[in-house]
């Protein structure tokens, strides 16, 4: 909210919206909708030392978390993950500050070249103060489903590294929900793949 000599107050449409449809939102009625957040990034370094921080990341520090939207919104950051076998079956745990775990199960495994894995965080792991119910992953409104780490080849020192998932939400509004769960999955996924790449270019 800004405020001009006048004393007007602007509000962005955008935060607006939901109380403007509020009256009608009983009449629509929850249901499910899945969507897909895609990101990437180029990195020169070798696909070895790639590989190695996709399938495990070390603990991230507080100068390496450039997450803002996620960070702007008290979102649990990213502390670590780590694979306990290379290939289909592997487990992954991903620890988000907060309490927030994601436990990762690979379906899909090519060596150095692609992992797939499914998602799922239990809300009952996740203290009530961490977040809102709403942004509750695993919760009634909001829930992960998988990801995929993609590493294609550019060049003879340059790889594309995509990252991707896919979400469910369960409002009565999905349209306009999808794009802040949109916004903050990127930045999630953003923020992961710039700390790979900080890594794997500065070995």
């Amino acid at each position: 909210m800004k405020k001009d000599s006048n004393e007007r107050t602007y509000v962005s449409i955008l935060m607006l919206f939901p109380l403007l449809i509020s009256p009608v939102e009983r009449y629509i009625g929850e249901h499910p909708s899945i969507y897909k957040a895609y990101t990437y990034i180029d990195i020169k370094a070798d696909k070895a030392n790639i590989w190695q921080n996709v399938t495990r990341v070390r603990a991230i520090k507080n100068n390496e978390d450039k997450g803002w939207l996620t960070n702007s919104l008290g979102f649990p950051r990213p502390i670590s993950a780590e694979l306990n076998y290379n290939g289909v079956g592997g487990y992954r745990k991903a620890i988000f500050d907060k309490g927030l775990v994601f436990h990762e199960q690979v379906t899909y495994y090519q060596e150095e070249r692609k992992m797939r894995f499914t998602i799922k965080a239990n809300p009952h792991e996740i203290p009530s103060t961490a977040m809102d119910e709403h942004v509750v992953i695993g919760g009634n409104y909001f829930d992960v489903i998988d990801g995929t780490y993609e590493l294609e080849k550019l060049n003879s020192n340059t790889y594309r590294l995509h990252l991707y998932s896919h979400f469910k939400l369960t409002t009565t509004f999905n349209f306009y929900a999808s794009l802040w769960a949109d916004w903050i999955m990127k930045d999630i996924q953003n923020n992961i793949l710039q700390i790979i790449k900080q890594r794997a270019e500065a070995k």
